[in-house]
C-alpha cells in the first residue's frame, strides 16, 4: 500500500522507519505526515525517494526525527525547521532552512540564494557552494559551507556564525549586527559596517567547536587559515557628532 493510501497517523505508527516515494505521493502528503510525527511516534526515519526539485519537502517539521530525501530538492526544503536531522542528498534550490528554529540540516551539494534565511538556530552545512544572500538576516543559526557563498551573504546578520571554507562574493556582511563570519578564501569585498577583525585563539575555538558539530574531525583544518569579520558597530549606534544628520 502506498503512502497516499494511508493516512498521517497510521503512517506514523507503522514502524520505525518510513519509505515515502514522490514520484507516487504529493509533498502535501508528504508533508502532513512528517506535521504528524511526535515525540511518540514509532516512525524515527523517513526516507524521501524522487524529489526531483518539488518545492517545500519537509518544511514545518516539529520533532526530532531524521529526514533523509534523496535527490535534488527545490524551494524552502526544510524550511521553518524545528528539531528535525534533515540530509539532503543533492542540490538545493532557494531559502533551504529558511527560518530554521533548531535541528540540523546538511545539503550534499550546493544551495540556491538564500540559504539558511533568517534562522533563528541549529546548523546548516552546505558541501558545496552557496550562492547569493546565504545566510540573510540571520538571527542565531550557524551555517558551515565547505565552499564558496555569493554576494550579499550575511547582509543583515544578527547573531550566529557564518563560516566559509572557499571565497565569499561582493559585500560581505553589508549592514551586520553581531554575527560572526569566518572566511578562508578571500574576499572580494565588504558591505557596509563590515569589517575585518583580529582572530584570536577564542575564535579558532569556536571555529573547532561549530566544523565538530558539521561532522568534520579535529584537526583536519587549519583554523589559522581563515579570517574573521564582523561589525565595526557604527550603524546602528547613536553617534552625538552626527546629530544634525538624524
Amino acid at each position: 500500500m502506498s503512502p497516499a493510501a494511508l493516512n498521517a497517523t497510521a503512517l506514523n505508527a507503522i514502524a520505525p522507519e518510513v519509505t515515502f516515494d514522490l514520484a507516487t505521493s504529493s509533498v502535501r502528503e508528504l508533508n502532513a505526515a512528517l506535521h504528524q510525527a511526535s515525540d511518540g511516534s514509532n516512525a524515527r526515519l523517513w526516507r524521501v525517494l524522487n524529489p526531483e526539485g518539488r518545492h517545500a519537502i519537509a518544511a514545518g517539521v516539529d520533532a526530532p526525527i531524521s529526514i533523509e530525501i534523496e535527490g535534488n530538492v527545490g524551494y524552502y526544503c526544510a524550511g521553518m525547521n524545528q528539531a528535525a536531522s534533515v540530509i539532503i542528498r543533492g542540490n538545493a534550490g532557494q531559502g533551504v532552512a529558511e527560518n530554521m528554529m533548531s535541528g540540523f540540516v546538511h545539503v550534499c551539494g550546493d544551495a540556491s540564494q538564500s540559504a539558511g534565511a533568517t534562522a533563528h538556530g541549529g546548523l546548516l552545512v552546505i558541501d558545496g557552494n552557496a550562492s547569493a544572500r546565504c545566510g540573510i538576516s540571520m538571527k542565531g543559526v550557524d551555517i558551515v559551507v565547505k565552499g564558496s557563498v555569493g554576494h550579499m551573504s550575511a547582509f543583515m546578520g544578527q547573531s550566529g556564525a557564518l563560516i566559509v571554507f572557499g571565497e565569499a562574493g561582493e559585500a560581505l556582511g553589508d549592514s551586520l549586527y553581531e554575527a560572526k563570519l569566518f572566511v578562508r578564501g578571500g574576499v572580494k569585498s565588504l558591505g557596509a559596517d563590515c569589517i575585518e577583525k583580529e582572530l584570536r585563539d577564542e575564535h579558532k575555538a569556536l571555529i573547532a567547536a561549530k566544523l565538530e558539530a558539521a561532522g568534520i574531525a579535529p584537526g583536519s583544518v587549519d583554523l589559522s587559515e581563515f579570517k574573521r569579520y564582523g561589525s565595526a558597530r557604527k550603524l546602528y549606534n547613536f553617534h552625538v557628532d552626527n546629530a544634525d544628520a538624524y
